[in-house]
C-alpha cells in the first residue's frame, strides 16, 4: 500500500525537527528559561555581525566590479551584473534592519539563506551574458569560492542546520548550473573529457565541477559536525555550570562542585575529618516573638534576618551547614579549609552581634537578639542521607558542645560563649572572660567557657 504524500505542514514539521538535531535543540530544552534567552540573545547579535558582512560581501563586489575592465561593448544592450548587485545590497540592508531590530523571524531566515546563494549564483550566471560568452564560461568564474564563505558565516549563528542548509542549497544550485551549461542553453557547449580542453576553451568537464560540489559538499558538513558536536559540550557545560549553582542553594559551594564534577560516585557514605570550629547561633525569644506575627510575616522576618546574618558568616569563610527553625549552623575549615579558623568564627560573631544592634528586621521592623556558641574540635563533614536523596552535613561531639554553649548563654545573661579550645586556637587577640567549668553530658572532664566582650 503506498503512502499518502506530505501534506506542506507535514514536511515543514520534518524539516524543523531536522534542524533541531543539528542545532541541539533538544539539549537547550533542558536549560533553565535565562540561559535559553541569553543563549538567543547571542544568536541575533550573531544575526547583526552576519547581517554587517554580508553588506561588506555585496560592497567589495561592486567595487571589483566598478575597477574591473569591461570586455563587452558599451552598447551592449543588458547589463544584469548591475542589476544583481543592486537586489542583494536592498535584500541585505533589510535583513541588517530585521536584525538590528531582533525581529527576524526563523522563516526568514530559512529563506534568507536560499536567497544568499540564488543571488550569489544568479551573479555567477549572468557573466556569460555580460561576456556575451557561452553559458560554461561561467562555470570558470572564480566568485564561486565566496559560497564557502556564506557557508562559514552561517556558523557564527552556532547553529548547524543553517550551515548545512546553505551548503546543500548552494550545491543543489550549483548542480543546476552546470546542467545548464552542459545542455547548451543558448549557445553549444561541448562536454569534454580532457583537462587542458576545459582549461583552454569553453567545454565542460563534468569530473571537476562534480569535485566542486563534493568540495562544497564536505566542507558543510564537517563544519557543521564540528559545530553541533561544539554546541553539545558548551550546552552540557553550561547545564552542568547552572546545575551547580543551584545545588549550591542548598549545600555548600565546595560541595556542590565536586558532586557535579563526580556525580556519579557522590554517596551518603562519603565524609572528611577535620578540626574545624563550629558557630552555632539562635534568636532570644523567636518563639513568643512569633506568636504575635501572621505567619507571612514570620518568613519575611527569618529570610531577611538570614540573608544579614550569612554576610559576615561567609566573607569570614564559614559555611553554613544547617538552618535549624530560626537557628544557624555555620562551620569554620569544613569544607572550606580555613587555617584561622577559630578566629574568623569569633570575629564573625562579633560582627553578628553589632548588625543586630544596629538595625531591625522584617515587614515590622522588629529588633532582634542572638545567643551565639562556638566550639572548635574534630567534625566529620559529609553526605548523610540515602541513595536517591543525600545532603551535606556535619557531625561530632564538637556540634553538640557548639548547641550547648549557645543555650548556656541564658544562664550567665551573656550573647557569645566560646570553649577553652576555641580560646587556645583563635589566641589572644579578643577580649575574654572566663565564666567557670561546666559539665557536659558525654564528656568526662568538664569544660573551661569563655565569653566575649
Amino acid at each position: 500500500m503506498s503512502r499518502p504524500p506530505l501534506s506542506r505542514h507535514t514536511w515543514w514539521q520534518h524539516v524543523r525537527s531536522f534542524h533541531r538535531t543539528l542545532s541541539g535543540s533538544e539539549q537547550q530544552a533542558r536549560l533553565p528559561r535565562h540561559v535559553r534567552a541569553s543563549i538567543e540573545h547571542q544568536q541575533q547579535n550573531s544575526e547583526i555581525v552576519i547581517g554587517w558582512v554580508q553588506l561588506g560581501i555585496v560592497v567589495t563586489f561592486s567595487v571589483l566590479y566598478t575597477l574591473a575592465p569591461k570586455a563587452f561593448s558599451d552598447d551592449t544592450m543588458f547589463a544584469p551584473v548591475p542589476f544583481v548587485l543592486g537586489t542583494y545590497l536592498v535584500f541585505t540592508l533589510i535583513r541588517l534592519l530585521l536584525a538590528h531590530r531582533r525581529t527576524v523571524p526563523y522563516w526568514f531566515l530559512c529563506l534568507s539563506v536560499v536567497i544568499d546563494v540564488a543571488l550569489l549564483l544568479g551573479l555567477i550566471w549572468s557573466f556569460h551574458l555580460q561576456y556575451e560568452q557561452p553559458p560554461s564560461f561561467y562555470l570558470k568564474a572564480p566568485a564561486l569560492l565566496y559560497l564557502f564563505i556564506f557557508i562559514t558565516l552561517r556558523a557564527l549563528r552556532f547553529e548547524a542546520g543553517f550551515v548545512v542548509l546553505t551548503g546543500i542549497v548552494g550545491a543543489v544550485g550549483w548542480l543546476g548550473m552546470v546542467w545548464y551549461a552542459a545542455s547548451g542553453g543558448t549557445s553549444g557547449s561541448p562536454i569534454t573529457g580532457d583537462y587542458v580542453e576545459y582549461m583552454t576553451s569553453n567545454s565542460v568537464l563534468l569530473g571537476a565541477e562534480f569535485d566542486k560540489v563534493i568540495s562544497i559538499l564536505f566542507v558543510t558538513f564537517i563544519l557543521a559536525f564540528s559545530l553541533a558536536r561544539a554546541q553539545r559540550l558548551l550546552i552540557r557545560a553550561t547545564f552542568e555550570s547552572t546545575r551547580a549553582q543551584a545545588l549550591a542553594r542548598f549545600v555548600p559551594d565546595e560541595v556542590a562542585v565536586d558532586v557535579v564534577q563526580d556525580a556519579d560516585h557522590a554517596q551518603a557514605t562519603d565524609g572528611e575529618v577535620r578540626e574545624a570550629t563550629i558557630l552555632f547561633v539562635d534568636l532570644a525569644g523567636f518563639t513568643a516573638l512569633s506568636e504575635r506575627l501572621a505567619p507571612p510575616e514570620v518568613i519575611e522576618l527569618l529570610n531577611d534576618y538570614f540573608a544579614a546574618v550569612a554576610e559576615p558568616l561567609e566573607r569570614h569563610a564559614g559555611v553554613i551547614t544547617q538552618f535549624q527553625g530560626d537557628a544557624i549552623l555555620a562551620s569554620f575549615n569544613v569544607p572550606k579549609p580555613t587555617p584561622d579558623h577559630a578566629s574568623a568564627a569569633i570575629t564573625a560573631a562579633l560582627e553578628i552581634q553589632s548588625l543586630l544592634a544596629m538595625r531591625k528586621f522584617g515587614r515590622q521592623r522588629v529588633a532582634l537578639q542572638a545567643r551565639v556558641g562556638i566550639n572548635t574540635g574534630l567534625v566529620v563533614g559529609g553526605l548523610v542521607g540515602t541513595p536517591d536523596r543525600v545532603g551535606y552535613t556535619i557531625h561530632g561531639d564538637a556540634v553538640n558542645l557548639a548547641a550547648r554553649l549557645e543555650a548556656m548563654n541564658k544562664n550567665y545573661g551573656t550573647r557569645i560563649l566560646v570553649s577553652q579550645r576555641t580560646r587556645e586556637a583563635a589566641g589572644s587577640s579578643f577580649n575574654y572572660v572566663g565564666r567557670g567549668t561546666v559539665e557536659v553530658r558525654g564528656k568526662r572532664d568538664a569544660v573551661a567557657i569563655f565569653s566575649i566582650e
